[in-house]
């Protein structure tokens, strides 16, 4: 049975791309009716900010699967990312990219690679929540919630269970951001349990990233939050061979998009040299979800051969491997050539034992005991030293509070601050509950506070209420504290 899908033919070299995957998926016998949907550059220039108008999102909706050609965003006006717009919109909340090395037919350091970079879609900086708050201190905000990061975990996890893979490695940075990232690692810890079947491990980022680009043969799954994940699964594409190889599924609950991971190149356009591949196996993996893995199977195998044949397009063209520098459509006319064929060097591909993936569900929690113990006022202040401005905060406090420190972008600057740490326009002044009243504070108590501020003259910003759960604190503590 034929199923509708929505194609964008995108920007750039999208066209041409989108035409030649197409073309090859179509010719395997793939079961789909191609129904483009206009979005992208032509819709922002039309003065729609998102690149996506009303009646896209219903198509969208009603069939479910999104194969989409690059598209270009254009720069400043406000103009928002269509990709993160549409991933979150449709709450496609697991991003999948394959990197495997094609050695020795593509060029790479790293002649056994094979890894699977699963990255958290929709929350973590990339909920672009961002402020000017001063003159010189603008702030975004790293949003990790324990359902999303439960769902991108588990989601890893059966990914692993049913492609046959034994390991799952999670990358964080929860040495310095204990609460968020600390909350990624620790939920990793616990549904890993649930997976005895399945090595796991944890990497601080940092040296996680040095030993991807180092020696990517010792991983196998990795999970990460939004922003590592989308920096290190370019590099990982990149160091297997080529970004342009690599495609990408971004899966939820209701609907699913595939797409390459690489831009639109603009300047490439129209010349009938860009590289389809990471559209094509996007398509591929396409095919795997919608229940045509034979199909699937097919392409994936066919291509293989393609390029083990020396069958290259110019950005992986390499003299004294490579045979034959084709374009475009003559590379989709070369994997064409070869469906039927397997590969010989290269390990063929095999889809019949995958089985798919369901979007998993984060399990329910109980209620906690919270309780409001102080609270963060943000101050813009060029008055001085800090202890002009604490002398400035004392009147603040009232009765109920009393001033505890003042931080300048994260590090203690009063009490005992040292001379030599540089400051800003932006301190972060904590107060806290006194003893007599700590688990009493209510909300009309912060706001008597604030309007306390708000009568001394000072120039707040914002505040941020302070809370423990069953005791323990809800928030951070300050460098040098």
């Amino acid at each position: 049975m034929s199923i509708g899908i929505m194609v964008a033919f995108g920007d750039g070299i999208g066209p041409e791309i989108m035409q030649a995957s197409l073309k090859v998926l179509l010719a395997a016998g793939a079961r789909f009716e191609v129904e483009p949907i206009d979005i992208g550059e032509r819709v922002y220039r039309e003065g729609n900010t998102a690149g996506i108008g009303p009646e896209a999102w219903d198509s969208l909706r009603r069939t479910k699967v999104f194969y989409k050609a690059p598209l270009t965003t254009p720069q400043g006006g406000g103009f928002k990312s269509l990709n993160v717009t549409v991933r979150k919109t449709l709450g496609l909340f697991a991003n999948v990219r394959p990197c495997a090395s094609f050695h020795p037919f593509v060029q790479t350091k790293h002649p056994v690679m094979d890894v699977v970079i699963i990255r958290e879609n929709e929350e973590d900086l990339y909920a672009g929540i961002e402020h000017r708050q001063t003159q010189d201190v603008y702030q975004c905000l790293k949003l990790i919630t324990r359902p999303g990061t439960e769902r991108i975990v588990r989601y890893a996890f059966e990914y692993a269970r049913a492609h046959g893979r034994g390991k799952v490695t999670c990358f964080t940075k929860d040495n310095i951001m204990k609460l968020t990232d600390g909350l990624f690692h620790r939920v990793f810890d616990a549904v890993g349990e649930d997976y005895p079947d399945i090595e796991k491990e944890h990497w601080i980022v940092d040296i996680g990233a040095a030993k991807l680009a180092d020696t990517p043969e010792v991983f196998d799954v990795i999970v990460m939050p939004n922003l590592y994940g989308d920096i290190l699964s370019d590099v990982a594409a990149q160091i297997a061979g080529s970004v342009g190889l690599a495609g990408s599924a971004n899966i939820g609950e209701h609907a699913a998009m595939f797409e390459a991971i690489h831009g639109s190149a603009p300047r490439r356009a129209g010349q009938d040299i860009a590289n389809p591949s990471g559209l094509l196996l996007g398509g591929v993996m396409m095919l795997v979800h919608i229940g045509q893995p034979k199909v699937a199977e097919a392409v994936h195998n066919a291509w293989l051969k393609t390029i083990e044949d020396g069958i290259h397009t110019y950005d992986i063209f390499r003299g004294g491997v490579s045979k034959r520098q084709v374009g475009t459509m003559s590379f989709a006319d070369a994997v064409i050539e070869r469906l039927g064929q397997r590969p010989a060097t290269l390990k063929a591909v095999s889809y019949d034992t995958d089985r798919p993936v369901s979007a998993p569900s984060a399990s329910p929690r109980g209620s906690s005991d919270k309780r409001i113990v102080g609270v963060d006022l943000f101050v813009e202040w060029t008055g001085g030293e800090p202890e002009s401005l604490a002398r400035n905060l004392e009147p603040v406090a009232g009765n109920d509070f009393h001033l505890e420190m003042i931080t300048n972008r994260g590090v203690k600057v009063w009490p005992n601050g040292l001379p030599e740490t540089f400051t800003t326009d932006h301190w972060r002044c904590r107060f806290m509950a006194k003893a007599a009243t700590t688990g009493a504070v209510t909300h009309s108590d912060l706001a008597a506070l604030i309007q306390r501020a708000a009568t001394s003259g000072l120039g707040f910003i914002k505040c941020e209420n302070l809370f423990t759960f069953d005791g323990e604190p809800g928030y951070s503590l300050g460098q040098g504290q």
